[in-house]
C-alpha cells in the first residue's frame, strides 16, 4: 500500500512549480549519493529491509498517539503542540501519505485540521497553551503547511500559508534573524533556521517571498559562524559552536540557496568531526541529527555516503519495541524526526531537494 501511496505523491510533485533541479527522483534501494549535491557520486544502498521495518512501525506507533482534535502532544506543555503536529505529520508525507489517502491519509487530514483550526487572522499559528518561543512551532507548521500547498489549490490552505510568511517577513530583526516571539527584537538560530525552511517551503510552493528576506537571513547565519571551528554558535554575539546549531547552520544555508561556499565547507567538515568524536549525542540529539541528515543529503557525495549509514543504524538500534523514540521532549517529538531523517531516501518532500 505504501508504494501505491508513494507513487500518487510521485505523480502529484511533477505539477510542483519548482526547476528541474528540485524534482525528486523515486526512490530506490540502491542510489546514488550524489544527487543531493554537485559532489561526485557515490554508490551505496540506502533502503535496507531493517529500514522499512523501522518506519513501519514508527508510522503505527505515531498513528496511535494522535489526540481526537488531530494534533500530537508535547510533553513539555501537557496538551496538543502545532509544531510538533507538523513534524508527525511531515514524516507521514515523507511516507507518501496524502491527506484522505493512503494508510494514514486520514492522520495527515487531522493534523492539517488541527493546525488550520489554530491559524489566527495575524498569520501566527499557535497552540493556546503555548506561550513561550511561538515561533518555533510557527516555522515547523509553515513548513507543513508549504509542503501540502505544492500539491493542492486548497484556497483555505493557501491564505493561511500566505498570512503565515507574512508574518515571518515582518518578524526579522534587524541581524536578520529570528527570535522565540513574533516580533522584530533578537534572534538566534535555532529560531532562524525554522523560518528559513518554511519561507523555503512556500517559495517552492509558488508563495511570493522578498528577495531581502532571504539575503538577510543569509547574513545572519553567517554571522553565527566560528571562524576558528567552522561551527555555529546560537546567536551573533558570541558563544561556542556546537553539533545540533551548527548542523541548523549549515542547513539554514541551504535553504537559503548558498550551496557552494567556504562557510558550508568549513561547516560540513565541522559536521563530520564532531561525529567521529561522538559529540553528536546528548542534549538536542534528534534536533541535530534532523538538521544534519538535511545538510548532509543536500551536499551529497561523499558526504551523504559517510553519514547516512551511520545514523540509519544509530536510530534502528535506539527505537525501542513498540516503534517509538524517546527524547525529553517527548516520544511523538522524537519519532516524527526519526522518521524524517530515515525516510529521506525515499525523496517525496520537496524540501529536501535542490
Amino acid at each position: 500500500m505504501r508504494r501505491v501511496a508513494q507513487a500518487l505523491v510521485a505523480a502529484v510533485f511533477v505539477a510542483l512549480p519548482v526547476t528541474a533541479q528540485d524534482a525528486a527522483p523515486p526512490a530506490a534501494d540502491a542510489a546514488s549519493a550524489g544527487d543531493g549535491g554537485d559532489a561526485a557520486a557515490v554508490e551505496f544502498v540506502e533502503v535496507t529491509p531493517e529500514l522499512e521495518d523501522a518506519v513501519a512501525r514508527g508510522l503505527a506507533y505515531l498513528a496511535q498517539q494522535q489526540n481526537v482534535d488531530g494534533s500530537f502532544s508535547a510533553e513539555r506543555y501537557g496538551g496538543g503542540h502545532v509544531g510538533v503536529t507538523a513534524i508527525c505529520c511531515l514524516a507521514f508525507l515523507a511516507n507518501g501519505e496524502v491527506p484522505g489517502r493512503g494508510d494514514y491519509g486520514e492522520v495527515v487530514e487531522k493534523g492539517l485540521g488541527y493546525i488550520l483550526s489554530h491559524a489566527q487572522e495575524s498569520g501566527l499559528i499557535a497552540s493556546p497553551n503555548v506561550s513561550h518561543g511561538p515561533m518555533y512551532g510557527h516555522g515547523f507548521a509553515t513548513l507543513f503547511l508549504g509542503e501540502l500547498y505544492g500539491m493542492s489549490d486548497d484556497e483555505q490552505l493557501r491564505d493561511a500559508l500566505v498570512k503565515a510568511v507574512r508574518l515571518i517577513v515582518k518578524s526579522q530583526n534587524a541581524e536578520g534573524g529570528w527570535r522565540y516571539q513574533p516580533i522584530p527584537f533578537d534572534a538566534d538560530l535555532s529560531v532562524t533556521i525554522c523560518q528559513i525552511k518554511a519561507l523555503r517551503s512556500a517559495r517552492m510552493a509558488g508563495i511570493s517571498v522578498p528577495e531581502e528576506t532571504v539575503e538577510n537571513a543569509i547574513g545572519y547565519v553567517r554571522d553565527c559562524q566560528n571562524t576558528t571551528d567552522g561551527g555555529f554558535r546560537y546567536m551573533t554575539s558570541g558563544g561556542s559552536s556546537a553539533f545540533p546549531r551548527s548542523a541548523a547552520g549549515v542547513a539554514a544555508l541551504y535553504y537559503a540557496g548558498v550551496y557552494e561556499d567556504d562557510v558550508i565547507d568549513d561547516g560540513l567538515a565541522y559536521l563530520h568531526r564532531q561525529i567521529e568524536a561522538g559529540n553528536d549525542r546528548g542534549g538536542h540529539e534528534y534536533y541535530g541529527h534532523y538538521y544534519c541528515a538535511q545538510a548532509m543529503f543536500i551536499a551529497g557525495g561523499e558526504h551523504w555516503a559517510a553519514y547516512f549509514p551511520y545514523i540509519r543504524e544509530r536510530l534502528i538500534e535506539r527505537q525501542l519495541r513498540d516503534g517509538h523514540w524517546e527524547s525529553p521532549h517527548g516520544g511523538p517529538y522524537a519519532t516524527g524526526m526519526s522518521l524524517i531523517v530515515l525516510q529521506m531516501p525515499y525523496r517525496f518532500l520537496p524540501i529536501f531537494q535542490r
